[in-house]
């Protein structure tokens, strides 16, 4: 079980990445955009600054397999192991998942929103495939059921692709997502702050603050 943030901000990842509990980060082009920075840029300070994560995105945008490997070239030299190419799940995008994954690239197949998707990507070699949960729910599409069959497919066929729950937008999508049989999610940093609150952890704390200050009156 890991997870990932999926934002572009540096300063809102460090400090989710001191507790230890982060495995990797996502981006795409919205949220690069919102960064105001180049993907190179964002990459390479992710890289830098905090060692420990095990998968930095970096998203290809072109039209052509041909194009999006010339695109990914650029990124893999940052941290051949660490890195991986996001590609959509278009015919394009799995002729570059197939190439890039012979070549030992990691590669995430990215707007996943059918079994069949899935497994047309498994078969590409990706290294993970995300479907969009919130997304999907936009769609009148349960996107929850779609990550449990996809994950019964895998276990029968025994694909060791990574399921990557992405468009998290709440607790539920996170638990929910888990339960369907998610090998990651990856939430925005707010997202992430809320797993820790709970009222009932709130009322014990404040019991016990108070029962410490009376003891050490």
């Amino acid at each position: 079980m890991k997870i990932f943030l999926d934002t572009a901000e540096v300063d809102q990842i460090a400090p989710a990445y001191e507790t230890g509990l982060i495995d990797g980060v996502t981006t795409n082009p919205t949220l690069i955009l919102k960064s105001g920075r180049s993907l190179f840029d964002v990459a390479k300070e992710l890289i830098t600054s905090f060692p420990e994560l095990k998968s930095i995105s970096t998203e290809v945008v072109a039209d052509t397999a041909e194009e999006m490997i010339t695109q990914a070239e650029k990124f893999i030299p940052l941290s051949p192991k660490v890195i991986t190419i996001k590609v959509p799940c278009t015919v394009e995008g799995l002729k570059a998942c197939r190439i890039l994954s012979k070549e030992g690239a990691n590669v995430n197949v990215t707007l996943v929103f059918s079994t069949c998707q899935a497994i047309l990507a498994a078969k590409a070699g990706a290294t993970y495939i995300s479907p969009f949960i919130g997304r999907c729910e936009d769609n009148n599409i349960d996107g929850i059921e779609l990550i449990n069959s996809i994950k019964t497919v895998f276990k029968l066929n025994s694909i060791t692709t990574n399921i990557l729950a992405a468009s998290i937008r709440n607790i539920d999508h996170i638990n929910d997502s888990y339960k369907a049989g998610a090998d990651i999610v990856t939430l925005p940093p707010k997202i992430f702050e809320e797993m820790y609150n709970h009222v009932l952890t709130n009322k014990g704390l404040a019991q016990f603050d108070k029962d410490w200050k009376e003891l050490n009156k």
